[in-house]
């Protein structure tokens, strides 16, 4: 586990990525080069239905200060300065896309041992401010998650959360959508030698007065091939295998299966990523 309870974002994050990464539901295929002067090239092709997407971005580090940009099919660039550590523990990050002028925004993150805040402001005359924080440590913490739209004056999101977490389990509680919805997620680690884990989420939605579980599980078949797996309480049925056949090229096939539906298609994604 790492030092220190981290952002507001990590709390439940081990469960989301055991019951929701990777799982590809699109044909996806992405080629990494990079050039002499450590400039890292990525294209990404999405086949979505009939629909093809596509971007090149490009990465270039150096020394604490990390440039992304990043162009897409509908011609938009966005742009992403990230300078790392300008003081102990704080990180600001520079983001913009054009054409759309209201997109501009200043991030800053700081990571404390007891605390982990990240607070951003658009660059309008309006701006969105979001504020998030969390106290703790790297076993029990607690934190909140507040935007405030100044056009408005209206909070358009409030949320908050609590973590624990010991050497093989994490569990949190969430409360979400301006406290319509209620979110617990559990991840246990059963076998750290296969990657062996299990995950579960549980949604209440107030409103709707409905309930969302699905869990989940990973093994590795071996150091180089991932199994996935996970069900939810509508029926729905998912499953990936993820093989790197080359050190960070991996190749991801995924299927989805809706159990109450048998008749209907199952839908398959494919997923390539080449590294060298």
């Amino acid at each position: 586990m790492g030092k220190g309870p981290g952002l507001y974002s990590d709390i439940g994050k081990k469960a989301r990525d055991l019951l929701y990464k990777d799982y590809q539901s699109d044909h996806k295929f992405t080629v990494t080069t990079y050039t002499s002067n450590g400039m890292a090239i990525t294209s990404t092709g999405t086949k979505k239905g009939d629909f093809f997407l596509a971007d090149v971005s490009t990465k270039l580090k150096n020394k604490n200060i990390t440039t992304d940009i990043k162009v897409d099919t509908k011609s938009n660039l966005l742009t992403t300065i990230t300078v790392d550590e300008p003081a102990p523990g704080l990180k600001t990050i520079f983001s913009f896309v054009v054409p759309d002028q209201k997109s501009g925004k200043v991030e800053l993150q700081y990571l404390h041992e007891y605390a982990g805040i990240s607070t951003s402001i658009g660059l309008t005359a309006s701006p969105i401010v979001n504020f998030s924080g969390v106290a703790g440590n790297n076993m029990v913490s607690f934190g909140t998650d507040l935007s405030f739209d100044t056009a408005t004056g209206n909070f358009t999101k409030c949320n908050g959360g609590i973590s624990f977490s010991t050497s093989d389990l994490v569990a949190s509680l969430t409360l979400n959508e301006k406290g319509d919805t209620l979110t617990a997620a559990y991840y246990h680690t059963v076998s750290p030698l296969t990657n062996t884990a299990v995950g579960a989420e549980l949604t209440h939605s107030f409103s709707s007065n409905e309930n969302t579980l699905t869990i989940g599980t990973q093994h590795a078949l071996d150091p180089l091939t991932t199994v996935k797996a996970r069900v939810n309480n509508y029926g729905k049925a998912t499953a990936l295998i993820q093989h790197e056949w080359r050190p960070r090229s991996l190749f991801t096939i995924s299927g989805e299966v809706d159990t109450t539906a048998i008749e209907k298609s199952a839908k398959v994604g494919l997923a390539l990523a080449l590294k060298p």
